[in-house]
């Protein structure tokens, strides 16, 4: 696991507005910090609108829309199987994403 990888999620049962069906996640949490035992992740989304801090990637072949304003903790035996990583290019993306959600 490292900074930048795309895991399918094994989620509970969603809740309120929080997407159903399966769910991907981007590991977020600096690779230091990723023998914690929960890990930073942004969720993605193939029908969440577009936004300026909202970079998009592709995912088996598929655009998809990752989702920096829905950050979560979750324990890592949620995490799945890895189905790629960010390219160069995605991680700086992602990076103005979060310091632009984040207020840095």
């Amino acid at each position: 696991m490292v900074r930048g990888e795309i895991f399918r999620l094994r989620l509970p049962a969603p809740r309120g507005r929080e997407q159903a069906g399966t769910r991907y996640g981007v590991i977020v949490q600096a690779d230091e910090l990723l023998a914690l035992s929960t890990v930073l992740i942004a969720p993605t989304s193939r029908s969440a609108p577009p936004r300026s801090f909202r970079p998009t990637i592709t995912i088996d072949d598929r655009d998809a829309r990752i989702l920096v304003e829905q950050l979560r903790a979750i324990d890592v035996t949620r995490l799945g199987d890895s189905v790629g990583r960010l390219s160069a290019h995605e991680i700086h993306a992602l990076d103005a994403a979060l310091e632009d959600i984040l207020g840095l």
